[in-house]
């Protein structure tokens, strides 16, 4: 008898605790679907709608995405998403492995440069986005300056709408290398020393050692960062919103960009909700892509 009433009262001592979990848990849980899944039902239901907010809102179906289609500077934004993507893919995505590779080599000083290299990461975008566009200055920037001193034609940079966005692709990859870097730096420690040791005593050189061994190893996650460079590259914002504002002539416009303008300068929230909605589409399908190579990668 005493034995099944300890047994009880170790029960309601543990569904206590499993209800204090709960109810600890719940703040988060509501925050969670307060400010991340009902922006996400809202702007679903806004897509549908004219979205009058000083009063009423009425139902206009697919009217929204029609104006959206009908728009060239949206067919524009995606092809500009996508120009960026394949530019940031070609001269940012081996570039942070190069790196990784070199430091991963290097005998005495790892930390310095590991702290260096991700240094450009820390700095917020603004003052980034500002210091790159003294650089890009035709007349006063350091770039032409550069450029004159090499003897090479001038570039007008961000001033031109076939230089503009390759501009925002160089600056993009000179702030955001150092944290992939880092990531991939952390992959080589899973690198066992026994192969690049094997591997210099049978006379590999550096790059060798990289191609046979290095980058076979690192393929898992270069898949996964593949994957999430194109997530980033697909929402870029701030760039472009501070540099460009999305010209010369929609040069730089961004899908993000272009929600902003609709959003808070036609302040037509419904086309904006509309292209929230097919940009939300898009990443998720990528995002369903990441998940299955992660865990392929684990």
């Amino acid at each position: 008898m005493v034995k099944e009433k300890n047994q009880v009262g170790k029960m309601a001592t543990h569904e206590r605790k499993k209800l204090m979990g709960y109810l600890f848990l719940l703040p988060a849980v509501a925050s969670f679907l307060y400010f991340v899944w009902y922006p996400v039902v809202l702007t679903f239901t806004m897509s549908f709608q004219r979205v009058n907010l000083a009063g009423a809102t009425s139902f206009v179906g697919l009217a929204n995405f029609k104006t959206l289609f009908a728009d060239p500077v949206f067919a524009k934004a995606w092809a500009n998403a996508g120009q960026f993507t394949v530019l940031s893919l070609i001269i940012g995505y081996l570039f942070p492995v190069i790196i990784a590779v070199l430091i991963n080599e290097v005998r005495y000083g790892q930390a310095f440069f590991r702290i260096s290299v991700y240094l450009p990461r820390v700095a917020p975008t603004v003052a980034v986005s500002i210091l790159w566009l003294w650089l890009f200055d035709p007349s006063l920037g350091l770039l032409n300056n550069v450029l004159q001193w090499l003897h090479l034609p001038l570039s007008q940079w961000l001033l031109s709408a076939n230089s503009a966005l390759p501009s925002l692709v160089l600056m993009a990859t000179w702030a955001g290398f150092g944290g992939t870097a880092i990531i991939y730096l952390a992959g080589l420690q899973g690198v066992p020393e026994e192969l690049y040791e094997a591997a210099e005593i049978d006379g590999a050189g550096i790059w060798q050692r990289a191609w046979k061994i290095t980058i076979p190893e690192l393929k898992p996650v270069m898949m996964v960062m593949f994957i999430m460079q194109i997530l980033g590259t697909m929402q870029v914002f701030s760039e472009p919103f501070i540099m460009t504002g999305g010209g010369p002539n929609n040069a730089t416009m961004t899908i993000l960009l272009l929600i902003y303008r609709y959003a808070f300068t036609y302040m037509d929230m419904g086309v904006a909700s509309a292209a929230s909605l097919l940009l939300f589409i898009v990443l998720a399908i990528l995002s369903f892509i990441y998940f299955k190579l992660d865990n392929q990668a684990a």
